[in-house]
């Protein structure tokens, strides 16, 4: 189980933007495929975007264009930008951590509350 801290969340006006980060108290951390999801009330967690120890990336094609997920392996932190927000972004945000071969889902994080609204 890895250690997971969220950091980032707040109230954003749509059209605005946030940088949410996650650090990973794991010291092999360059090798996990680090994700985050989001859920919205009354709805089931879902992707957002996701990039692999080797740096392929995965995004949801409703962020496409609009988020972009990094890695700073030395800081063992993963960052996701997103800009040009929607209300229908709102949702708490998780942090998850995958080691390879890992079958189950991984780890998580406590979550962060993203709120966009006028």
């Amino acid at each position: 189980q890895v250690q997971l801290v969220e950091s980032g969340g707040d109230f954003v006006q749509p059209g605005g933007s946030l940088r949410l980060s996650c650090a990973a108290a794991v010291r092999s951390f360059n090798i996990y495929t680090m994700g985050w999801y989001r859920q919205a009330p009354g709805k089931q967690r879902e992707l957002v975007a996701r990039i692999t120890g080797g740096g392929s990336i995965n995004y949801a094609d409703s962020v496409k264009d609009r988020f972009t997920i990094s890695r700073e392996n030395a800081k063992r932190t993963v960052n996701l930008q997103m800009n040009s927000l929607k209300p229908e972004d709102t949702a708490v945000y998780y942090c998850n951590a995958k080691r390879p071969g890992d079958l189950g889902f991984g780890s998580w994080g406590q979550g962060t509350q993203v709120t966009v609204s006028s």
